[in-house]
């Protein structure tokens, strides 16, 4: 008995923090949809289509657009738990969920656990995240499995294992059957395993044991089964539509985006300030690397919608950046979280002084203040899309991309659910940070009474 006890006992002191923070983001998703629009409402046709004709059909013979995992996966959850809507919302809600699981423990591999539980809280919070995982789209399915296969990379290339690499390519090959977008989350692995191995190439072997999956069932599924093509994988209609010569896309409507209720302008700045602190060497040697990942991976993602719509004048990448730039939200998480970390080194470093010491108390403090901040407008705006029918991810003027309330499906407690959900995530992460929040407060009150006595002395 007392075994057990002192089980439970660790269990909650390891894990409590991030089981309380699972819980909120799952009060959050319930609160704020679900919703629809016409591509969901396509994607949900596809999924009906494998459960009358075992093919993601639209029509009898005509194939989604898209690969087909995600269908199969939400026609067997449909099968079990009824053919309706809602509930293959339901599903998806749970891959968002496993999705900030995911975030928290590449978080805690990369950097460490209090910054994997931040991002994951970070996660929860957005807006974008939210809206994301409570419509019928296959873009949440196609996250947690690219965030699952990088976590599998990382521990392959961490721990010498083929075997692990081998799940990871496997992992890839379900998420590239997924969606297209999956082969985003290869930049950091590829980041990651160059930075491991120094100076040595990638192997060729690793290379083959990693890609060999993804060869076999894309040839199985378009060549072999669909006898459409392995071409179709990369020839989607997204590629051939163009923008109409009466809208004029500025360079500037990815950042408009961002600075939206997406994300918005606090977190932008928190992420800019968590990558400049990166800079001091000494001090954040171990985040270094890692910020180079998530941020270089940001900019290749960006660049490729900016491409695709400034050169390419492709209109799906400009009105759709809600999923073009998607894979981006935890990565922008992750370089935020890892501020918490770094600021917390700042106050408390004693390597400063004058002039530098006060500059890096504001850097820090500045950091902080911008976090709190955006966390405090991501919760406004979850509550702000509870009152509403009609959400637009605006990408500039009255351009964007919609998503509807499904037709009596909202919850009358969503303002309670939210409001119980920010709540949680503050004791469990105030919880985590005791230790750090008492150290901090004796290192102000030290101050406080230093410049207190010195004022003194000078009357």
């Amino acid at each position: 008995m007392n075994s057990i006890t002192e089980m439970l006992k660790e269990a909650v002191n390891n894990h409590g923090s991030l089981f309380g923070i699972l819980l909120a983001s799952f009060l959050i998703l319930i609160a704020v949809g679900p919703y629809t629009n016409w591509d969901a409402q396509t994607e949900y046709q596809a999924a009906i289509g494998v459960t009358k004709w075992g093919y993601p059909y639209l029509t009898f013979g005509t194939l989604v657009n898209q690969p087909p995992l995600g269908f199969y996966i939400e026609a067997l959850f449909l099968k079990v738990v009824g053919e309706s809507y809602p509930n293959g919302i339901g599903l998806i809600t749970f891959f968002g969920v496993g999705s900030i699981l995911l975030l928290y423990e590449i978080g805690r591999v990369l950097y460490n656990k209090r910054t994997g539980l931040f991002a994951a809280a970070l996660f929860s919070l957005s807006p974008w995240q939210a809206a994301m995982s409570r419509i019928f789209l296959i873009d949440t399915q196609c996250l947690f499995f690219s965030l699952l296969y990088l976590l599998f990379g990382i521990w392959a290339i961490r721990r010498g294992s083929q075997k692990l690499l081998f799940i990871s390519g496997t992992l890839f090959a379900l998420a590239l059957l997924t969606k297209g977008f999956a082969v985003f989350m290869l930049v950091p692995l590829l980041l990651f395993s160059v930075f491991r191995r120094k100076k040595d190439v990638v192997a060729w072997k690793d290379t083959v044991v990693f890609i060999l999956p993804a060869l076999v069932l894309s040839l199985l599924w378009y060549q072999v089964i669909t006898r459409i093509g392995v071409l179709n994988l990369f020839l989607h209609s997204d590629f051939y539509l163009p923008i109409s010569s009466e809208i004029a896309p500025s360079s500037f409507f990815l950042i408009n985006y961002i600075l939206s209720f997406a994300l918005g302008a606090f977190f932008l700045l928190a992420c800019l300030i968590s990558v400049s602190l990166s800079s001091m060497r000494r001090l954040f040697s171990n985040f270094r690397f890692p910020d180079l990942m998530c941020s270089l991976t940001i900019v290749l993602i960006l660049g490729f919608n900016m491409l695709l719509v400034l050169v390419g004048r492709l209109w799906v990448p400009y009105v759709n950046v809600t999923k073009y730039a998607y894979p981006t939200v935890p990565l922008f998480c992750l370089l935020a979280a890892s501020l918490i970390a770094k600021s917390s080194t700042l106050l408390t470093s004693k390597d400063f002084e004058g002039g530098r010491r006060v500059l890096t108390y504001i850097a820090a403090l500045a950091g902080l203040l911008f976090l709190f901040a955006s966390i405090a407008v991501n919760m406004n705006s979850l509550i702000w899309m509870t009152g509403l029918n009609y959400l637009l991810f605006t990408v500039e003027g009255e351009i964007g991309y919609p998503f509807f309330l499904s037709s009596n499906n909202g919850n009358e407690y969503s303002v309670l659910l939210l409001g119980l959900a920010f709540t949680v995530i503050v004791i469990c992460l105030s919880w985590y940070n005791s230790d750090k929040l008492k150290s901090l407060s004796g290192k102000f009150k030290r101050v406080w009474k230093n410049h207190s006595q010195s004022r003194i002395l000078s009357l």
